[in-house]
């Protein structure tokens, strides 16, 4: 199978399902903007080199592909009040569980955080966490903008909100595991 397809030479798209749309549309948008956070999250699992966390990366981006493939999915194709589709595996209450105890497993190893810090240092994990968690916030805004003109489901912000919080919480975890302290907004 090739890799391009020249169905894009003229800036439209396809979704599941057929319905063409431009490539500036704001569901493609969203979805561009998720597929760069897939791709910032594989970044940390190059650097990091916690096992146990890496197979929670992978689990997490499996549900980012989820994500994609509902926003690749017409509202149409989507029964938005209960999550039934054509699409099986849409993101659930039980991945933003996931996402919550992991970041309580975390927590219960680090310091209470009393003052904003700057991102970065010499830890690579923790600087691409935090480039992550940034994509994934600005995610989260291409979605809001989405859901003013095409209704997307409250648990998909709900996801997006809790994974920018452990990604934030997972780069204070890679500075305590390398014995770094944060560097202190003053």
């Amino acid at each position: 199978m090739k890799i391009y397809t020249k169905t894009g030479d003229k800036g439209e798209t396809s979704l599941f399902g057929g319905d063409r749309v431009k490539k500036n549309n704001q569901r493609i948008i969203a979805f561009g903007t998720l597929d760069e956070l897939n791709s910032s999250i594989g970044i940390i699992r190059s650097y990091s080199d916690e096992v146990a966390i890496n197979q929670d990366l992978i689990i997490i981006q499996q549900r980012i592909f989820r994500l994609g493939a509902e926003f690749a999915t017409p509202n149409n194709k989507i029964n938005l009040n209960n999550g039934n589709s054509r699409l099986s595996n849409l993101i659930e209450k039980e991945d933003i569980s996931f996402l919550e105890n992991k970041i309580d497993l975390m927590e219960q190893t680090l310091d209470p955080l009393k003052f904003f810090i700057l991102p970065g240092g010499n830890n690579l994990a923790e600087a691409f966490s935090q480039l992550a968690r940034t994509i994934c916030r600005r995610t989260e805004r291409e979605v809001i903008v989405l859901n003013e003109d095409e209704k997307v489901r409250e648990i998909v912000l709900q996801f997006l909100n809790r994974l920018s919080d452990y990604l934030f919480v997972l780069g204070r975890y890679f500075l305590k595991q390398n014995n770094e302290k944060p560097i202190e907004w003053k």
